[in-house]
């Protein structure tokens, strides 16, 4: 038994039989039973009601699918915190407030999202949210410090806090989108949510004062592979813009509550690398947009994003997907490495979000077959 322990605790969990760990573990199985049991629900409601995407000539799907998926990921995820907070109250009251104020950003997000799916809104507008929500967590003291990165000049007095300030607003509206532009083919975001999501709560989980970060992580992990089960092609469902932007800006914001903060030295590295797929795609399609001429590269959309790319080449959603991921967890394995994690824990970490992803790809392959032949019969 003791043996258990200790190889536990080199894997960042102090107490294998303690609070905390069960408290992180439940808060994911809460998101991820809630989500994958309450998609099909939000799914008939959405096509009873037309909450779907049309087919046209940038969308892959051929019939009208349900948009309305983010709704089921943000209850799997608000309901997993509330459970893991009734588990393990949080006592330090800044990280209180912050925690809340991560919450009541990504409810105006998945909000604004949510209408945009069905109605439209400009670009501006949706931008406009987006920098409220970055205000939001500025002023409840979640922020970049820019002398905290390194090889940068020390600076003092205004100008450091006015730096700190738009490198905050610029890292959260910045990966908002670009989770948001990510989300193009079946199970990509989704995906890429999950891997990154376990990848920052097993780094958070190595420092003992950050457990809201690794709370919320483990919420918003279990909410994307739920989501999973749903959305690997070919899909039942999309998460629409209130799911992609409720990844993006959580991942945003709780880099913020922990792992930005981590040390100097790898300030702003760790996360940089963890979420570099999703950073490449959107510095890579603004540029050649500007490059061609449009003003207003977020407001354009064509197919040069990365997906499309490797879509091109694969020919396949399913492949697409699965090397995106790939990326992706190669991404995470290096940030974990650039922070110092022992090799066991990354390897182990890997594994894991290697064997959760096959599991859910293969339910919904094998869902699929069973929907094809209950359908043969019907016509037949």
């Amino acid at each position: 038994m003791e043996q258990l322990r200790t190889f536990a605790q080199h894997l960042g969990i102090a107490d294998l039989f303690g609070r905390g760990f069960w408290a992180v573990l439940l808060t994911f199985v809460t998101a991820a039973a809630i989500t994958w049991r309450f998609i099909p629900q939000v799914r008939a409601f959405a096509l009873r009601v037309g909450w779907a995407d049309v087919p046209n000539e940038r969308r892959l799907n051929t019939v009208p699918l349900p948009n309305a998926g983010g709704l089921a990921i943000f209850a799997g995820f608000v309901i997993s915190i509330v459970v893991g907070w009734a588990l393990r109250p949080i006592i330090i009251e800044q990280v209180n407030i912050q925690v809340l104020a991560i919450l009541l950003g990504a409810t105006l997000l998945v909000l604004v999202g949510f209408i945009d799916d069905q109605f439209g809104l400009t670009p501006l507008f949706r931008l406009g949210a987006q920098i409220v929500t970055a205000a939001l967590l500025l002023v409840n003291g979640l922020r970049i410090d820019f002398n905290a990165i390194p090889f940068l000049p020390v600076l003092g007095g205004e100008v450091a806090n006015v730096l700190s300030i738009g490198l905050t607003i610029v890292w959260v509206v910045g990966l908002t989108n670009a989770m948001n532009l990510l989300d193009g083919v079946d199970g990509v975001v989704g995906g890429v949510a999950f891997i990154a999501s376990t990848v920052l709560l097993v780094t958070a989980a190595q420092f003992t004062d950050r457990a809201a970060a690794v709370i919320l992580l483990a919420g918003l992990a279990g909410a994307a592979l739920g989501y999973l089960r749903h959305n690997f092609n070919p899909s039942r469902i999309i998460m629409g813009d209130a799911g992609s932007t409720l990844f993006g800006y959580t991942l945003a914001a709780v880099s913020l509550l922990g792992t930005l903060k981590i040390s100097v030295g790898a300030s702003l590295l760790v996360p940089l690398l963890i979420m570099a797929l999703p950073i490449l795609d959107t510095t890579q399609v603004v540029v050649g947009r500007l490059a061609r001429g449009i003003r207003n590269p977020l407001g354009h959309p064509d197919k040069t994003h990365l997906h499309h790319r490797v879509l091109a080449r694969t020919g396949n959603a399913r492949r697409t997907s699965v090397v995106l991921w790939i990326a992706a967890l190669i991404c995470g394995v290096a940030g974990m490495f650039a922070q110092g994690i022992g090799a066991l824990t990354v390897l182990l970490t890997a594994a894991f979000i290697g064997g959760a992803l096959w599991f859910v790809a293969a339910r919904r392959m094998r869902a699929q077959i069973i929907e094809a032949a209950q359908t043969r019969r019907e016509l037949n």
